[in-house]
């Protein structure tokens, strides 16, 4: 894969008036040798987001709300890989799925013999949403903005990726590194998500993610096989949650739910 011109080696030079923020070179083995993403120092207010992404994807930039979480750790503290991180074009979002449901759904969920093998991958949902989907994360970024999501508070932030689902592996996030080593494996997941359920990466935090979607499932048939997806994608959201079986999280989190938040311990 070429890779393109990073515009935040030298934003000036992109055309790019960046108001102050950090540039975000700490990763686990060292300064990088370019920024890997740049979040204002200001708290994210309604229409950051929106701001960012008019200002930024001209350039190859794209917006992510920064969650400091509950212990304010910003970026700098995030234990950053993007040396340990490949590229996830190279990855089939289904053979990671299915690898994952492999190695965790015998032991950490109670099904019967029968149905213990992977299912396959979730159906395109047959009804679309009313919004597009950089529309609906526009809208989902001023929500959680407005309503406090983060403790911390949220800084908005740009990151050099050609497209939402690639955010992640692009700054070498290591928030599921207890489940999956490689973040690009899950980037490419986000790719299918992207495509048949209209995701885009609004917020990551150290270990927390939350994605929008304007295609949800709105059959229950529909939610059942993607709480599947979910469960190999992030087995803590399932196995560590009161919506502790396919049914209760098919139903609660998924049906017709515009918004999938994501924890991995």
């Amino acid at each position: 894969m070429a890779t393109l011109p990073n515009p935040l080696r030298s934003p000036a030079d992109a055309g790019l008036e960046l108001p102050p923020g950090t540039l975000v070179t700490d990763t686990i083995d060292g300064t990088w040798d370019e920024p890997l993403l740049w979040y204002r120092d200001e708290p994210a207010t309604p229409g950051s987001w929106s701001a960012l992404r008019a200002l930024g994807r001209p350039v190859g930039l794209l917006p992510v709300l920064i969650d400091g979480g509950a212990r304010t750790q910003w970026p700098e503290r995030w234990d950053l890989g993007p040396a340990r991180t490949t590229y996830p074009g190279d990855h089939d979002a289904e053979d990671v799925l299915s690898e994952a449901w492999e190695a965790y759904a015998a032991d950490e969920l109670d099904l019967d013999d029968s149905a213990s093998g992977w299912p396959g991958p979730a159906p395109t949902p047959a009804e679309t949403g009313p919004d597009t989907p950089d529309g609906l994360a526009a809208e989902l970024a001023d929500q959680l903005i407005g309503m406090g999501f983060s403790p911390a508070g949220m800084r908005a932030g740009l990151v050099p990726a050609r497209r939402s689902a690639d955010i992640p592996a692009a700054i070498g996030w290591s928030g599921p590194l207890n489940h999956e080593n490689d973040v690009a494996r899950l980037c490419a997941v986000l790719r299918s998500w992207e495509d048949r359920f209209g995701a885009r990466v609004v917020v990551l935090g150290f270990d927390t993610m939350v994605v929008s979607v304007s295609r949800p499932p709105t059959t229950i048939s529909e939610a059942e096989a993607l709480a599947a997806e979910h469960f190999a994608f992030c087995p803590d959201n399932i196995q560590q949650s009161t919506l502790n079986s396919f049914q209760a999280y098919a139903e609660k989190a998924l049906l017709k739910q515009e918004s999938w938040a994501f924890w991995w311990d």
